[in-house]
């Protein structure tokens, strides 16, 4: 167990002091006992390292709201412990985090494991609206379900002990730090960088999963050039926990077989590591040929100096779209032609490029502003979503209401009803959890 300050992980590990190290990490909800077991197996040949995402399992509230910063926690946490070089392991958003360390920081990992795992989570609408529910109702409405998206049916009604587990261990997660989570998952995509990923890398998946499925893990086994496929059958999302003997199998054998040493990329020696490690196993076959490159990047064309300010079309398109939601800027950009299409590229560019984009206000206080605005003009179409942003900007229906009631005196009680009337329904839309 671990002391946590707010730049680490709370962590605990098992296995031998002399053994090299493999890193299991978890899903968003769950605790690292979601692990539990696989570690008296794990731990006859490896130093087992568990960590708990900010907020689970009674680890300290301090939000990581992208999977770069949950991975540099993690690494700093190892760095706290001396720990250069592991394999991992890891399930959901802890896979996310094992494709984060092969694209970013592939110097440390030895070999990987992605368990219903996918280059991209759903999409970014789905995840703020799940963030959208728990600021509003909690997390029961998530606990209640969680069961469905992580068993099948058979093996929840079977286990009960197990499904009431997975309630609570959801219903005990701090909701900040869940919400964060959930912005993490819908800003994560490495669709275009999978063939980066130069560890050799298991794809395990659950044949019932309907959360990410045997089709994302083929995207994975697709796009990433040294991994394998393996599909456990009469298991869900929580692979480990719903099969957990044919999990600990297919971790051992590949992690026995296919732990990649270092490879000093100037002499294409084996590099020795600050931290000494322990040989996998005498089993384990040496490499037959000295490992490629990671990536080959071709030179980048020559570009032309910019003259004056950076275009800000591209930072509007990504505000617009984590603002008002994919959904609603793919329809409107659909919907643009010959006539349309320059005022379309004119608010994404000035609107949410150079005014939404600005330091000054946080996106909180914009919507305020903008719910205020709209209800003195009378921007009902507008109103609507825009009250769908507030809420993924992080105001609550109470806050909005408060906001309507100010508008009320100064913009007018006429104009501040049919508000209401809007803003009321929209909030209904959002915030009823999804049975």
């Amino acid at each position: 167990m671990s002391e946590t300050p707010p730049n680490t992980l709370q962590y605990r590990f098992d296995g031998p002091e002399d053994a090299p190290v493999l890193i299991l990490g978890p899903s968003l909800g769950t605790t690292w006992h979601m692990w539990d077991r696989q570690v008296p197996e794990l731990a006859k040949q490896w130093r087992v390292f568990r960590f708990d995402l900010p907020g689970h399992g009674g680890a300290p509230a301090y939000p990581a709201a992208s999977v770069a910063e949950l991975t540099a926690r993690l690494l700093a946490t190892l760095d706290g412990l001396g720990v250069q070089r592991f394999g991992y392991a890891g399930c959901a958003l802890g896979g996310a985090v094992g494709v984060e360390l092969a694209l970013r920081h592939p110097e440390r990992l030895a070999s990987l494991v992605l368990i219903a795992a996918s280059p991209r989570f759903g999409t970014a609408d789905e995840f703020r609206q799940r963030g959208v529910i728990v600021r509003t109702n909690g997390l029961d409405p998530i606990a209640r379900t969680a069961p469905d998206r992580w068993f099948t049916s058979g093996f929840a009604a079977a286990q009960p002990a197990i499904t009431d587990w997975a309630v609570q261990m959801v219903r005990t997660t701090d909701p900040g730090c869940y919400i964060a989570a959930c912005e993490a998952l819908a800003t994560f995509d490495v669709r275009p960088e999978l063939g980066r990923v130069g560890v050799p890398t298991l794809v395990l998946v659950g044949s019932e999963d309907q959360v990410t499925g045997p089709a994302e893990a083929r995207t994975l086994v697709a796009g990433i050039p040294d991994a394998r496929l393996a599909v456990v059958p009469g298991a869900s999302h929580l692979v480990p926990v719903e099969q957990p003997a044919a999990v600990t199998d297919l971790l051992v054998t590949h992690f026995s077989t296919a732990w990649q040493p270092l490879v000093d990329p100037g002499t294409g020696q084996i590099a020795i590591t600050t931290v000494p490690v322990k040989p996998v196993l005498a089993t384990v076959p040496p490499q037959a040929a000295p490992i490629a490159p990671i990536a080959e990047i071709a030179p980048a064309a020559e570009q032309p100096h910019a003259v004056g300010r950076t275009d800000p079309y591209d930072a509007g398109i990504k505000v617009r779209r984590e603002v008002l939601g994919d959904a609603h800027v793919d329809r409107a950009l659909a919907q643009a032609d010959e006539f349309s299409g320059d005022f379309q590229e004119f608010i994404t560019r000035y609107a949410w490029g150079e005014v939404w984009n600005r330091p000054g206000l946080d996106r909180r206080t914009r919507s305020c502003i903008t719910l205020t605005a709209l209800v003195a003009g009378g921007h009902l179409d507008e109103l609507a979503f825009h009250t769908r942003a507030a809420l993924r900007n992080g105001l609550t229906p109470a806050e909005i209401k408060e906001v309507l009631l100010h508008a009320a005196v100064y913009c007018g009680v006429p104009a501040a009803n049919s508000a209401f009337k809007v803003a009321q329904e929209v909030i209904r839309e959002e915030t009823t959890p999804q049975e």
